[in-house]
């Protein structure tokens, strides 16, 4: 896939920093990594002018494959195998290292936790990086689970932690990127502050991409590649909506569907900024587009969350078209997606503390002890105010028609579809950690659905 030149840079070890489009500052790039990164260039045949270390990328975007070979081409004529990094002493050199490694190794060292050894398992065993002792590991362990790395474990050795990454070496250019996000200042802060931290990221870049009703193509792009590391199976169905589904553990649990909307009432304007005013987000011109991009950043926050717990199940996510315009995408979604779909969870709705379960008191979108169930798990976490209310609209009268037990939750917005538009995000991080309860209480919520499922039959 065509990756920025930004991207291209951080994925494989170099840190720039961008001053416009395809033009970078070089001036905390050391010399040797700088002299590395002509010879990629050149390798790929790419035109460039580099002027009092400010680099100029001519050509516009590049497949990632491409620019792998010429990373790797490059490399070769100066790779030294018996390169050692110590960081007490030495820059370090990225052309030295295994090809997928050079980006998460270069960001685990800007971060402070200092690497010695590293292997990126050349599709043969897993990535295994050697860190310094004095890091704080647990921190590390942490911050890598955020990032939806499953089963991190590391081994105390004499002098340095030896820390196995169970995932494929080509998805370290992903962790390299997601590393490059996080701010060296917030690891003081501790792992949740910085699991907000990261939610208000996502928040922002889906808040940065265009895409009302029928115009979603590129956020639907962004969003399929941000999923995509985290799923079995991701497909675009015959409507437009982005399905995709991944089993956790041995399978034996509940089947979970998750949903938001990718479009937009209307279009973001171009432009625009993001005003914070605390945890308070509005748009300086137009909409802010929360409704529903809140609702998507959550999912894909869930998403990586998942792929390292201790859930057993399946979840079935859902990313409708045309929700703005009468419910449109959700209503062509084939039938056969939702076979075995036991329960739903809608993430489209305005407010704080509100867990949708009818259309106006008059469309029932699930049995009582449904929502009671999340009202339950709201008050065994602390969240204060939440409850089962009537609503309006959404993606969740769909499933709900196909007879499956729903909910549509608060993420956080108000005022929609106007320029007064605001989301709280602090309300967004509660909903996202009202999710993550729900997903760890997986055997009492399939006992709840199995009830349900029995009162039906006796009816």
């Amino acid at each position: 896939m065509l990756k920025t030149w930004n991207q291209l840079f951080t994925r494989s070890g170099w840190i720039l920093e961008e001053q416009g489009k395809n033009t970078f500052d070089c001036k905390k790039e050391t010399e040797e990594n700088l002299q590395f990164l002509q010879a990629c260039l050149e390798k790929a045949d790419v035109q460039y002018v580099l002027k009092n270390r400010e680099l100029m990328i001519v050509q516009e975007l590049m497949d990632e494959s491409n620019w792998i070979r010429a990373v790797e081409k490059a490399a070769k004529e100066r790779r030294d195998p018996s390169y050692y990094f110590n960081p007490e002493y030495d820059e370090l050199e990225i052309c030295h290292l295994d090809l997928y490694m050079m980006g998460t190794v270069r960001q685990l060292n800007r971060l402070g936790f200092s690497t010695t050894l590293s292997c990126d398992g050349h599709d043969r065993r897993f990535p295994i990086i050697c860190l310094m002792k004095d890091i704080d590991i647990d921190l590390l362990t942490s911050i890598l689970r955020l990032f939806g790395i499953p089963r991190v474990s590391y081994y105390e050795m004499r002098n340095h932690y030896k820390l196995s990454l169970r995932i494929k070496r080509s998805q370290l250019l992903d962790l390299a990127e997601q590393l490059s996000n996080l701010h060296s200042e917030w690891l003081e802060q501790g792992i949740e502050y910085i699991e907000r931290q990261l939610l208000n990221q996502e928040i922002e870049q889906c808040l940065s991409i265009p895409g009302s009703s029928g115009e979603e193509d590129v956020i639907r792009k962004v969003v399929r590649e941000k999923m995509k590391p985290y799923v079995d199976y991701i497909s675009v169905d015959h409507y437009g909506n982005l399905l995709a589904e991944k089993t956790y553990g041995n399978g034996n649990g509940p089947t979970i569907l998750l949903n938001a909307h990718l479009d937009t009432v209307c279009e973001i304007e171009p432009g625009r900024t993001i005003q914070k005013n605390g945890t308070i987000w509005t748009s300086s011109e137009g909409i802010l587009g929360a409704d529903d991009r809140a609702g998507v950043a959550l999912i894909v926050m869930i998403a990586k969350h998942l792929n390292q717990s201790d859930f057993c199940g399946k979840v079935k996510f859902i990313f409708t078209v045309e929700e703005e315009i009468g419910l449109v995408g959700a209503r062509h979604v084939d039938e056969y997606f939702l076979w075995g779909v036991d329960a739903a969870i809608v993430l489209d709705r305005r407010g704080n503390s509100d867990i949708v379960t009818s259309s106006g008191g008059i469309i029932p979108f699930c049995n009582s002890q449904y929502g009671l169930f999340f009202e339950q798990v709201t008050k065994e976490i602390g969240l204060v105010g939440w409850a089962c209310r009537e609503g309006g609209s959404s993606d969740t009268v769909v499933w709900a028609s196909h007879g499956i037990e729903s909910v549509n939750l608060s993420v956080g917005y108000g005022n929609e579809h106007t320029a007064k538009e605001f989301l709280d995000v602090q309300a967004t991080y509660q909903t996202y950690i009202l999710l993550k309860r729900i997903f760890q209480k997986g055997r009492e919520l399939r006992r709840t659905l199995r009830n349900i499922s029995t009162m039906r039959c006796a009816q």
